[in-house]
């Protein structure tokens, strides 16, 4: 066989997005590449994605990448979920967990059969028939190897790509400081031949990673891929970001408190807690966020708030002539339910699974784009659903969310759930039909119907069911630490 084309691979920009791309592809395919990541120091990085999903730990297992060390170097706590307040409606509270509702059959599931026994007025909260809900709401936290529990992490974003640094360049991956110059490109085929650098340096290659954050400097700026705005159904699109100090122990979940024209975040670490305010410009200015930032702060904060400028949407393409877009390059939603890195790790996934030595073909790039496009959407929808699904009518920003036109993708799905309480995931979803029966529920969309097969369970096996189901769940509860013993106990381990 001929050598491969591609052979020399360039991130074009650091942070998460790019230190995550090269390490995965050093890690996975030398010596079959090369990997050079080109990044200045004088370009800061949004950094602020502390907060993950489960997804992340099964990309950890496929890198390698040992938890406590992770942990440790980056001041990670876990995380069973996120706790929604005051989104249905003000002082309403409920969890979206990252567990298993109770247990379904293959006719209907499990939140079928808890409908049936609330019509007969004896079932607990849904949330009670799932164990990592329960464990988030007791602040307790566990792992072993005899029990399973589904979790992710909270991190330090900036301690992140550096540990990935860390791990990247002893394998092999090149790392060169500089601003990027120019683009320079084949005058035939328009694919990307080289980063031009200020210093006067060149670095060429044959496949081009896009981590330049939302400037999307070689998939937009070069190659003119196309930006599809999301902003009439995601109006959010101003953010204050600010770290504080640690008031108290560290909770289990991320909290998401939605306030009159947006929401605002907590994310506690090891060492200090993430905070930030998410806004719609439209329906509140930057001092008016500023000042209610500071007002709902918990513990001194370490540094002046400053304004991150977002829009939702994505590229039109991810994937163009041999330049692919990974991170906020390639698009943006809001880190409201914390998938921006999965987005990044499921991205260098297919792309290592789909790597084209051989140079890439239309088909290829089409084929990537089309599960990009496919999964994006989906969580775009679930984020929507938040806004949308709400009886708050307390301000001028959520009457919008409330009568905005949603997509047709999750018009359709919102009427199956409250018309026959149907909630599915497709094989591009990643939210899980837990997920979107957990939020459904929680944003107070409650079904006129369900399947009638939870009808010919008798009551008293049903009953018997839930009661054992939710006794277990409290029992090994009750037996658990609190998150904060645990974390203390599992770092020095």
């Amino acid at each position: 066989m001929d050598e491969p084309k591609v052979k020399r691979v360039v991130v074009a920009g650091g942070g998460t997005a790019g230190w995550i791309a090269a390490y995965a592809l050093v890690k996975q395919l030398a010596p079959l590449i090369e990997v050079t990541l080109v990044e200045s120091d004088e370009i800061g990085t949004v950094g602020v994605g502390e907060s993950t999903i489960p997804t992340c730990r099964t990309f950890h297992q496929y890198m390698g990448i040992d938890e406590r060390e992770f942990m440790r170097a980056t001041n990670s706590t876990f995380k069973l979920g996120i706790s929604f307040e005051n989104w249905a409606a003000e002082q309403d509270r409920y969890i979206h967990s990252f567990g298993t509702l109770g247990h379904g059959t293959w006719l209907a599931d499990f939140h079928h059969y808890w409908l049936e026994a609330r019509r007969q007025g004896w079932a607990g909260e849904i949330g009670d028939y799932c164990f990592e809900h329960q464990a988030a709401a007791a602040e307790k936290f566990a792992t072993s190897k005899d029990a399973t529990i589904n979790y992710a992490y909270h991190l330090d974003a900036t301690s992140y790509g550096q540990y990935l640094r860390g791990l990247a360049e002893p394998l092999g991956v090149r790392r060169v400081e500089g601003k990027i110059r120019e683009v320079r490109q084949n005058a035939e085929s328009g694919d990307i031949e080289a980063l031009l650098l200020q210093s006067g340096e060149t670095v060429e290659g044959d496949l081009f990673i896009d981590c330049t954050g939302f400037r999307g400097l070689l998939i937009e700026q070069t190659l003119k891929a196309g930006f599809e705005d999301w902003a009439e159904w995601l109006p959010t699109d101003s953010a204050l970001p600010v770290q504080t100090e640690s008031v108290g122990a560290p909770k289990p979940f991320t909290r998401a408190i939605a306030h009159r024209a947006g929401w605002r975040w907590q994310i506690p670490l090891q060492h200090r807690v993430g905070n930030g305010l998410v806004f719609a410009s439209a329906f509140m200015s930057e001092d008016e966020a500023r000042a209610l930032l500071a007002q709902e702060l918990e513990g001194e904060p370490l540094f002046e708030p400053r304004l991150i400028r977002f829009k939702a949407g994505r590229r039109r393409k991810s994937w163009v002539n041999n330049c692919v877009a990974i991170g906020l390059s390639s698009g943006f939603i809001e880190p409201l339910e914390s998938t921006s890195i999965h987005l990044i790790m499921i991205a260098v996934t297919r792309l290592l699974q789909a790597f084209p030595f051989r140079g890439a073909t239309p088909a290829a790039r089409d084929r990537f784009n089309e599960q990009a496009d496919r999964e994006i959407i989906g969580i775009r929808d679930f984020i929507v659903l938040h806004y949308h699904a709400t009886e708050r009518d307390d301000s001028d920003f959520w009457r919008h969310c409330r009568n905005m036109t949603i997509p047709d993708t999750l018009r359709e799905r919102i009427e199956l759930f409250r018309a026959h309480a149907h909630a599915y995931q497709d094989s591009h979803d990643l939210f899980r039909v837990d997920s979107w029966v957990q939020v459904m529920l929680g944003q107070r969309q409650t079904p006129a119907s369900y399947h009638h097969v939870a009808r010919l369970m008798p009551e008293a096996r049903l009953r018997e069911a839930l009661s054992s189901l939710q006794a277990n769940i409290s029992r090994a509860v009750a037996g658990m630490p609190t998150h904060g013993e645990f974390l203390q106990r599992y770092m020095a381990g």
